[in-house]
């Protein structure tokens, strides 16, 4: 097809120089479905370019102190606050999500991000123990690992691609990073503020293209030596077949199927919209958001009747509209899958309640051949369907029917994901108790997304391998070493 001057043109980071690919992908605005932007369809080559100018960068990155290497990170979180507005009009429009929703959430947690471990890096200690009857001390150090491999997703493009950036150069790594090919400016942005931010040529290099080329030939490569990936549990399964020859050290933060378990004594007051949000809330496509909601039979037509009547409420429209409240999904053939997962619902005998299907969707001129979808409730559907056990990564929740808490925590470990969950419940012995027993990375009760990024972020089972956060990623991007002095 005729491509259009108009179009912006990425070019992979690479050394500290902007370098142009030989061929391009096009990359559609998911509110318009038009093409506006091309980038770079790289390959070996080029991660061969990058991984090079990294292991060159690497000596001197290495050697700089954890205080010169916070006071760049510092520099670049400002730099990027400073251009605050222009990070989010460019994700939302990269990604369909809504203007509110980058401004607010995508583009600040990227700049803390950075000021999270530019501080974090300054007060990890080590160990040190002594042996007086055998005259020994012994004492651990830990010293950057090398090239980091940083693959980041479609859906928090910014927010998820900083968060492996960050500690990894502040642990003293350099890194060869390739984001989402279907969400690639903020990234192409970033790279333009790295050197005035102080960081050098070559600790941050971005390779920008598919999962099939970029991705597979930075998981293969010899000199990189350790993988962060967020993205399908699919995908990890040929990341951990690739790196296998290698021994590669592998974090992994991969799907779910997150329950939220609401008791008869629940301050719905709270629990309702709390809910929508973590079911709605960025389309949906956040791996933490709830898609499975299981409400005490007590209370369970009330809540479904409230629930219903306010995803109802939801606007779906421009995500430059600030009122909107659900963006475009990021893809016609995301949309299609997401889709397709209603009508399997209706077709083993489900009721869709509001959304997809039953309610009509009013869009503006301009985005009638955008890829929305109204928030969609689904009920009476049975545990063992599609919907109840496969991620759907859209506006599309569940909402079922227990009786005993026994029932309850069983129906919700009965899938082979276990990211995240949330327990409404007025009763603390009971929000402890249940806690204890769901099979979840991350629980959080009456409430949900409430983060301290000094504590672990990780799934169990098949959602994923390692953690993140201050002490989990500081030790996946360190080797440690022990050291024994005979005195």
């Amino acid at each position: 097809m005729a491509h259009s001057k108009a179009f912006l043109v990425l070019e992979n980071f690479i050394g500290g120089k902007f370098v142009p690919c030989s061929s391009y992908i096009d990359s559609y605005n998911p509110s318009t479905g038009d093409v506006y932007c091309r980038v770079p369809d790289s390959g070996k080559e080029e991660v061969e370019a990058a991984v090079k100018a990294a292991k060159n960068a690497f000596p001197v990155w290495s050697s700089k102190s954890p205080l010169e290497r916070s006071q760049i990170l510092n520099k670049l979180a400002d730099l990027i606050e400073h251009d605050l507005e222009a990070f989010a009009q460019a994700e939302s429009k990269d990604q369909g999500k809504t203007i509110t929703f980058a401004r607010t959430v995508d583009i600040p947690r990227a700049v803390y991000n950075f000021r999270f471990f530019a501080s974090s890096i300054l007060h990890h200690t080590t160990d040190c123990t002594e042996m007086a009857t055998m005259g020994c001390v012994h004492y651990t150090s830990r010293a950057p690992v090398g090239v980091a491999g940083l693959i980041s997703p479609w859906n928090l493009p910014l927010y998820l691609l900083t968060w492996k950036i960050a500690p990894a150069i502040a642990c003293g790594n350099t890194v060869v990073a390739k984001p989402s090919e279907m969400t690639s400016v903020t990234a192409w942005m970033m790279c333009k503020l790295l050197e005035k931010a102080g960081v050098p040529h070559g600790v941050v290099n971005v390779v920008f293209g598919t999962g099939a080329k970029a991705g597979e030939a930075l998981v293969c490569h010899p000199d990189v030596p350790l993988i962060s990936f967020t993205g399908s549990t699919l995908t990890a399964q040929r990341i951990m077949e690739k790196s296998a020859p290698h021994c590669k050290r592998l974090s992994l933060e991969l799907g779910g199927k997150n329950p939220a378990i609401v008791f008869d004594d629940a301050d719905l007051t709270q629990c309702i919209p709390t809910t929508l949000r973590s079911s709605f809330a960025n389309q949906g496509e956040i791996c933490l958001c709830t898609s499975r909601i299981f409400v005490q039979r007590g209370i369970y037509s009330e809540f479904l009747k409230r629930f219903v009547a306010e995803a109802k409420k939801w606007k779906v429209g421009n995500p430059s509209d600030p009122t909107v409240n659900v963006g475009a999904l990021i893809s016609k053939e995301h949309l299609e899958k997401v889709r397709s997962y209603v009508k399997k619902a209706q077709a083993e005998g489900a009721r869709v309640l509001c959304g997809e299907g039953v309610d009509s969707l009013a869009l503006p001129t301009g985005n009638q051949k955008g890829y929305f979808m109204l928030p969609t409730v689904i009920a009476e559907v049975k545990d063992e369907s599609c919907c109840m056990q496969e991620e759907i990564f859209g506006p599309v929740t569940c909402v079922v029917a227990f009786d005993t808490e026994e029932e309850v925590i069983e129906r919700a470990n009965s899938v082979k994901y276990g990211l995240a969950a949330t327990v409404w419940s007025s009763n603390v012995g009971r929000v402890h108790r249940v806690a204890q027993r769901l099979q979840s990375g991350l629980v959080w009760t009456n409430c949900w997304l409430v983060r301290d990024l000094n504590l672990p972020f990780g799934g169990m089972k098949a959602s994923g391998i390692g953690r993140e956060g201050a002490k989990d990623s500081y030790e996946f991007f360190t080797e440690v070493k022990t050291i024994t002095i005979k005195h």
